[in-house]
């Protein structure tokens, strides 16, 4: 079964940013992906700024983008870019350590003035780490997710369609790259 894993550059573990990571989480799970979620921010913050690639937890956040088959990369927009927290975490995977995944970026911004943060800050860092499989992705404004006085957030009708959407084409690339694997693997064992 192919891996998903959403990693979750968000600081902030009450930000609007997880109502997106939810509902794309649950999104996947449903279209019978198995789907893992790596919040940056629980790896220990002293071995990310230090790179300390022995420490445990970090290895093991490692080993997990490795073994993916695609990748949801999270962010909330902080100065038009990507938090800093991805950003360390991003700079400790290997040079080709996306290569031959499936990549779905997931941001959210104050307005839509960071629109292009996708495009500009954060695809040429996914370029250099190997990804040539990018999705669109989707990039959503703090007002179209609702924090719930009991818990949980509540998203925009058209946000919840943008999502499906994405989510329905992201699953439907890694099928069509699993097609291909085992195609390829039927050809090789000839």
């Amino acid at each position: 079964m192919p891996q998903v894993l959403l990693i979750s550059g968000n600081p902030s573990k009450s930000s609007r940013m997880n109502g997106l990571t939810y509902y794309c989480h649950q999104a996947l799970l449903k279209s019978g992906l198995s789907v893992s979620v790596l919040h940056v921010i629980d790896l220990p913050a002293a071995s990310l700024l230090s790179a300390d690639f022995g420490d445990p937890a970090i290895q093991a956040a490692l080993t997990q983008v490795a073994q993916a088959d695609a990748v949801i990369i999270a962010s909330p927009v902080y100065k038009a870019s990507y938090s800093g927290l991805l950003k360390v975490f991003l700079d400790m995977l290997p040079q080709k350590g996306l290569q031959d995944k499936i990549i779905f970026p997931l941001f959210i911004g104050g307005s839509l003035a960071h629109l292009l943060v996708i495009e500009y800050a954060l695809k040429p860092v996914l370029s250099v780490l190997g990804g040539t499989n990018i999705l669109q992705g989707v990039y959503a404004v703090d007002q179209w997710v609702t924090r719930l006085e009991g818990g949980g957030f509540e998203l925009t009708a058209e946000l919840q369609a943008r999502l499906d959407q994405t989510v329905q084409r992201f699953a439907l690339e890694i099928g069509r790259q699993q097609l291909s694997a085992s195609s390829t693997d039927t050809v090789a064992a000839e």
